[in-house]
């Protein structure tokens, strides 16, 4: 059974807790990942640093989570762009520190940025998304709870 655009990008009705529990991840992945790189659990890799790959990683486990529990892919994008806004906000406020507080909050909120992160998490997401649904299809299939018939 192929599931609706709207299931599909914001999750079945009866999995609307779920939904609501996944769109407050979002600011907590955000936190989350400032955190680790403040704290040297995550560590910057070298000179100009367009994707982060720790941050991204948070984000696409986090978009593979919302596939895998049916939430929408609405809470897989916003799962994936947390996290990276959380390395943004981290390198904005701490990774600049010659510059004042307004001009810090200026680069963290310039649109190219915000959009490029954005564009990143959309594709990531979605693939990581499509993993997790992909999976929970099968674990469905494997314990026989569908059969491969039903997903046709």
């Amino acid at each position: 059974m192929v599931p609706s655009p709207r299931a599909l990008l914001v999750g079945r009705p009866a999995h609307r807790r779920r939904l609501f529990l996944a769109l407050a991840c979002a600011p907590a992945l955000l936190v989350a990942t400032y955190a680790a790189y403040a704290a040297g659990l995550f560590a910057v890799s070298g000179c100009v640093v367009f994707i982060p790959g720790q941050a991204l990683l948070v984000g696409v486990a986090a978009a593979a989570v919302a596939g895998y529990g049916g939430v929408g892919l609405v809470a897989a994008w916003l799962g994936a762009y947390g996290s990276l806004l959380g390395y943004n906000a981290y390198h904005a406020f701490v990774g600049l520190p010659s510059r004042t507080r307004g001009e810090q909050l200026a680069y963290f909120l310039e649109l190219d940025g915000l959009a490029f992160q954005g564009v990143v998490a959309l594709l990531f997401g979605t693939v990581a998304f499509a993993a997790g649904y992909l999976l929970r299809t099968c674990v469905a299939v494997l314990w026989g709870d569908r059969t491969v018939g039903d997903l046709g």
